[in-house]
């Protein structure tokens, strides 16, 4: 009966672990607007002329990915693209960071070391140690922004962050082609 009880524990362990893993979905998004606004009194868009992620100077890749995934949401919603006098400026930014976590969890073992002799009287009580994990990994953080070109103010805002996963950093254009698009599905005049 108590080996019973143990293996139950085990599986149940297992089961709540694949169910937390499952459950862990895609980056949290968040936008804003400013609802004074009537988006629909606009015509165009066009981008920053400093853009966020090209602090370094010159265009990047992500900036490339970025620029056609926003190009793509905003034509989509019905804006025009111009690169002189726009109605919307867009700007965004991303920020990598690392991130560590340390977490316990009681030990799976059972009738393994100290009390491993007892092991027929301690099955019930399989869980005497803890053992720690130390996880590594990357965060990214996507901010859009939509500014009113005349007036110089932000009037929609998208932001994305998640947990970067090793395909979305070796191949990060279908990454930001995702998230740009479930931001955008936020937006006002889609609504």
């Amino acid at each position: 009966m108590h080996a019973r009880t143990g293996r139950l524990f085990v599986v149940l362990a297992i089961a709540c672990s694949a169910l937390v893993t499952a459950c862990a979905t895609g980056p949290q998004l968040r936008t804003d607007y400013d609802r004074s606004v009537d988006f629909t009194g606009y015509e165009t868009f066009g981008f920053a002329e400093e853009l966020g992620t090209d602090r370094a100077g010159y265009s990047s890749l992500i900036t490339s990915h970025f620029k056609t995934a926003v190009r793509d949401e905003m034509e989509a919603l019905g804006y025009r693209y111009t690169e002189t006098d726009p109605d919307l400026i867009v700007n965004f930014y991303t920020r990598v960071r690392e991130r560590s976590e340390v977490r316990s969890r009681p030990s799976m073992t059972v009738g393994v070391g100290y009390y491993g002799y007892r092991y027929g009287l301690y099955t019930a009580w399989p869980l005497y140690e803890q053992e720690v994990d130390t996880v590594h990994y990357r965060v990214g953080t996507a901010n859009i922004d939509v500014v009113d070109a005349e007036r110089k103010q932000l009037v929609w805002e998208g932001v994305a962050e998640g947990r970067l996963t090793r395909e979305s950093l070796e191949n990060p254009k279908p990454a930001i082609e995702e998230v740009v698009h479930d931001l955008f599905m936020q937006f006002p005049t889609r609504q």
